[in-house]
């Protein structure tokens, strides 16, 4: 699909077709072609490490992405 519009107009708080309701009727066409990926959740925690921060306060931290599994706070 074409949608056609204006972050700009969006962004300036422009609520208008080629505004607000543009961006909107885009975040909509891309929920309905582009189809949610398939998630792993079920097997063993994986990610992994992309980089490597050494933060003062705080000590290491580690980011990458998470490939399987799930995580929870605590």
């Amino acid at each position: 699909p074409i949608v056609k519009g204006s972050a700009k107009l969006a962004l300036e708080g422009d609520k208008g077709e080629l505004g607000e309701q543009a961006i909107l009727a885009l975040a909509q066409a891309l929920d309905t072609y582009i189809p949610t990926p398939e998630r792993a959740v079920d097997g063993a925690f994986l990610m992994p490490v992309e980089d490597v921060f050494s933060i003062s306060g705080r000590g290491t931290v580690v980011t990458g992405r998470i490939e399987r599994g799930i995580i929870k706070v605590g």
